[in-house]
């Protein structure tokens, strides 16, 4: 009774996933445009700050309606782990990639020409200082991080009411280590979005390290999901799965 139909379910994760892109991803041109180019460590620390705000909003703001993954390796996390259907992973990653690609438009239309010329806040790392195994490993890490976040807080004995602010500050955390290695993505949404919007208004796009991104964000979602079950299921959980089951063949 209580349930949201399917397309206010999709238009969350569109809605959340353009809000995530448009406040974290666009602090990175507005501090490149705020400085004159090039960031400091306090750079660095507003732009970690903006995603975790922006991802906090959302948690308590689209949480009740979609669950707001708006991010396809928490989806797919969440998929492998018997947490969500299968058959909705198509519609819910199509959502946020299209809400990535709308917050990216948004950010080249708030601040111009000088988004687009700064790089819209691709993710993308220097293959002269960072190779591909570390740019793998870095948002490997980063996404397990996030993702191994997330499975803690919805867990059916997690303390209530602190999700927000959990997954909040893992964003944050993670971000301040990975970003110098690859600008620290996390999500595959995000990588992609941005991506399409620079490429499309005429900025420069390095392509040929966007399989390290999706490869390394999903496969981070996965491994944490699936190393969270076991760390944490006990005898309660066996007991719940069974009953489930049970249920279901009933």
């Amino acid at each position: 009774m209580d349930e949201n139909k399917l397309w206010q379910k999709l238009a969350a994760e569109f809605i959340g996933t353009a809000f995530l892109v448009f406040v974290g991803v666009g602090s990175v041109p507005a501090m490149n445009a705020a400085s004159g180019g090039g960031f400091s460590g306090p750079d660095l620390g507003f732009i970690s700050l903006s995603f975790a705000t922006i991802v906090v909003v959302t948690v308590y703001v689209f949480g009740y309606i979609s669950g707001n993954h708006i991010n396809p390796a928490v989806t797919l996390g969440l998929a492998v782990t018997g947490k969500f259907p299968w058959t909705l992973v198509p519609a819910y990653i199509i959502a946020q990639v299209l809400g990535a690609i709308a917050g990216s438009f948004a950010i080249a239309g708030v601040l111009g020409q000088r988004a687009i010329d700064s790089g819209l806040g691709v993710a993308s790392y220097d293959p002269e200082v960072t190779s591909i195994p570390m740019a793998l490993f870095a948002e490997f890490i980063g996404t397990f991080i996030l993702v191994f976040a997330i499975f803690g807080v919805i867990n059916r004995r997690a303390a209530p009411g602190w999700a927000g602010l959990v997954i909040g500050f893992a964003v944050f955390a993670a971000i301040i280590p990975v970003a110098p290695a690859t600008g620290a993505s996390i999500n595959p949404a995000r990588t992609t979005g941005p991506m399409i919007v620079e490429s499309i208004l005429g900025g420069p796009v390095a392509w040929e390290q966007y399989w390290v991104y999706i490869v390394a964000e999903l496969l981070g979602g996965v491994v944490a999901a699936l190393l969270f079950v076991v760390v944490s299921r006990n005898a309660a959980d066996e007991t719940l799965s069974a009953e489930a089951k049970e249920g279901a063949g009933a």
